[in-house]
């Protein structure tokens, strides 16, 4: 599979968004890309009014997302964010398939009340594993925070995902790249997996905010954990390879995911 990072900056504005995808998706078809992954929040960025823009997934933002998929023959993910019933929003990663079908979707289930942010006082949690089939690879999704879980990602592996893309807006602060970068490496390591993970980066032409714009780094981690690109802190698109056949050959030497002993974890802990 040929996987394109999309590390985008994402403005307040969807429509300024929706073209600046357009524009991702062309380079990345023209690198050949299979599957093209974007950051979260793609529809509008933190900070701004998100019940305002949130729309359901057959409104004017996925359905622009879905035809820009079909004219370039581009699979994606990319973050938007829907209307929840309780009047804040899901902060949803939406799956469209080359020929532009929503072939799914996931809504975040672990929310950001973290590093002096509030997330859930504006968006309602998902209840849903989600794993997918986009150009015969199965595909688990994930939404930055997110990753500080292990289970979420060990649940998409036993689930038969052999990729798990990670679309975020991580925010900046003392040693917080250093995390993103070893819970990656971490998930590939543990689940002999392959992840995708592209983050946004700030829009210059935006006003700053305290609410998380992204640092960018956005990779692409084989199953042995090594980093096969890094995109650092700019706006960029890369388009990798990623051999799915690897983790067939990382799983003969290193059978952790055979290994793990579900009759002890499998239950609660005695008092």
């Amino acid at each position: 599979m040929r996987i394109a990072l999309c590390q985008i900056p994402v403005s307040s504005a969807p429509g300024i968004n929706l073209g600046r995808v357009r524009d991702a998706l062309r380079e990345a078809a023209d690198g050949g890309a299979d599957l093209a992954v974007f950051p979260e929040a793609t529809l509008t960025r933190f900070g701004s009014d998100l019940r305002a823009a949130a729309e359901p997934l057959d409104g004017p933002f996925c359905a622009g997302l879905a035809e820009a998929a079909k004219e370039t023959g581009v699979a994606l993910v990319a973050g938007v964010f829907e209307p929840a019933p309780d009047g804040r929003v899901y902060n949803t990663a939406v799956v469209v398939d080359r020929d532009g079908t929503l072939v799914t979707s996931y809504r975040k289930l672990h929310l950001f009340d973290a590093f002096a942010q509030r997330e859930s006082d504006l968006v309602a949690p998902g209840d849903s594993v989600v794993v997918a089939a986009l150009a015969g690879v199965s595909v688990g999704v994930e939404i930055c925070y997110d990753i500080r879980f292990p289970e979420l990602t060990r649940a998409l592996a036993v689930a038969g995902a052999s990729l798990v893309t990670v679309s975020a807006a991580w925010q900046a602060g003392l040693f917080k790249e250093e995390h993103w970068v070893t819970l990656l490496r971490a998930r590939a390591i543990e689940n002999t997996i392959w992840i995708a993970a592209v983050g946004q980066v700030p829009d210059p032409g935006e006003k700053p905010t305290r609410a998380p714009t992204g640092v960018g780094r956005s990779m692409l981690i084989d199953p042995l954990g090594v980093v096969r690109a890094d995109l650092g802190p700019s706006a960029g698109i890369a388009v990798l390879n990623a051999d799915m056949s690897l983790i067939d050959v990382v799983r003969e030497t290193l059978p952790s995911l055979a290994n793990r002993r579900e009759d002890v974890f499998g239950r609660r802990a005695q008092a």
